[in-house]
């Protein structure tokens, strides 16, 4: 725990902090950015990327025989590049012009579970699965690996258990391929992850043990036993390596998409991108892959609820992932249950410490608003967490990055992280409808 003393000295270092305690909206720009080349080295790069980008696809074609909804794309599991001018018109009518293009990465629409989660959690079980099968001599890496649909694999799997604690998409992600393959997958849920994710995880044949805590208890606990189990695996949304990695392919494919609609992302043509933030691990992923891409053209930013503003609260104070939301008096609670947690990912923060360019913080109400907004205007439909980027445009506008960084915001391309909704219930559906249309009533 913090002291006051100590709470008021961040605060005096960091004059904002006194604004994220109260849970008031904030826009903060980084002050330790750095240019890419400035940037310290860390422990993946642009190769690690590309090697990861080859594991997907030599899985490809287990993905078409398990899941028969990927075999338009020979399995491929990619989500469109969308732009979407009429809800630019919507923003612009609420907020003022937005300059530039504005686009949507419809995670939303990622095959199988919907989220931007499938790129680091089955990213991660797979690397384990294939480690495991290459170790035991039942694969070659040029093997096809629509084997590990065979009744052989599926039987050495279940040999072995996978552990994860979640609020709610990433646990999707991992139990629904760690089922698939055969491990005895348990996600360990906090309070705040939704009936139907935990419905739909015991439909796919996952263990769900539930908590009446938020997500740090709920990893703590996982993480504990499942370490104390030799055949146990546990998927660390804290400090996982693996995680990162997978989400950063993803810049990757973004990278193609952008080129094959014909734009460019130069000094002239800035890149800024907005993702929702939780722990930090998918929107430091894909911020650390497009960096090294584009390096100092790309220009990233990370949105949290005011009331658990984690990866924000760690860079503010400086202590990183050793300080938590409550720590300072928030209460973590969030209609936003993606993005419900108190304390920032060890590895994740360290890297984006030096590459992300701010950090937007947005009210519940804001989000049921836009989810709403988005409906009306495009027809896409998102859960409440993967609304948070739509802010990002305009509020980044109102403050002094821009001129700060020189950038020509006419010729920019704004990209809109959406990170979740595909698999959301129809009658849930509704009722976020249904409140969102009464803030669009309201404001």
């Amino acid at each position: 725990m913090y002291s006051k003393n100590k709470i008021d000295a961040f605060i005096k270092a960091a004059p904002i902090l006194k604004d994220i305690i109260k849970a008031k909206q904030v826009s903060w720009l980084n002050p330790e950015l750095e240019s890419v080349k400035d940037a310290p080295k860390f422990s993946i790069d642009l190769k690690n990327m590309r090697q990861a980008e080859d594991l997907w696809t030599r899985f490809a074609p287990f993905f078409v025989k398990a899941f028969p909804e990927t075999k338009p794309t020979q399995g491929i599991l990619e989500s469109p590049l969308r732009e979407i001018p009429k809800m630019k018109a919507l923003l612009n009518a609420d907020n003022g012009e937005i300059e530039g293009r504005l686009f949507l990465k419809c995670d939303n629409e990622l095959p199988i579970c919907g989220s931007i989660k499938a790129r680091g959690g089955f990213f991660e079980i797979m690397t384990y699965a294939e480690k495991l099968a290459l170790e035991s001599g039942m694969l070659k890496k040029e093997d096809d690996y629509s084997m590990f649909t065979a009744p052989q694999f599926q039987k050495f799997f279940s040999r072995y258990k996978i552990g994860v604690a979640s609020t709610g998409n990433l646990g999707l992600s991992i139990g629904m391929i760690s089922a698939k393959l055969g491990f005895e997958v348990t996600v360990y849920m906090s309070a705040d992850a939704k009936q139907w994710k935990k419905d739909l995880l015991r439909e796919k044949g996952a263990i769900v043990i539930e908590f009446d805590g938020d997500f740090s208890e709920a990893i703590s606990v996982g993480r504990e036993r499942t370490k104390n189990d030799p055949n146990a695996y546990f998927v660390d949304d804290e400090d996982s390596h693996d995680l990162f990695l997978g989400y950063t392919v993803g810049a990757l494919r973004i990278a193609e998409q952008l080129k094959s609609q014909n734009i460019n992302v130069n000094a002239d043509h800035p890149l800024l991108v907005y993702s929702p933030c939780g722990v930090g691990g998918s929107p430091g992923g894909t911020a650390f892959g497009l960096k090294q891409i584009y390096g100092d053209h790309v220009h990233c930013f990370f949105v949290e609820p005011t009331h658990c503003p984690a990866v924000l609260t760690g860079l503010v104070t400086g202590e990183m992932s050793h300080i938590s939301v409550q720590d300072i008096g928030l209460d973590n609670i969030t209609e936003a249950d993606g993005l419900a947690v108190g304390r920032p990912s060890h590895f994740a923060t360290k890297i984006s410490k030096h590459l992300v360019s701010g950090i937007l913080t947005i009210e519940d109400d804001q989000l049921f608003k836009l989810l709403a907004q988005l409906k009306d205007s495009e027809n896409i439909f998102l859960e409440p967490s993967a609304t948070a980027g739509l802010i990002g445009p305009q509020r980044v506008q109102k403050t002094k990055y821009a001129q700060i960084h020189h950038l020509n915001l006419k010729n920019a391309t704004h990209i809109v992280w959406a990170t979740g909704g595909l698999l959301v219930p129809e009658y849930q559906r509704k009722k976020f409808y249904k409140r969102g249309g009464e803030y669009v009533l309201k404001f």
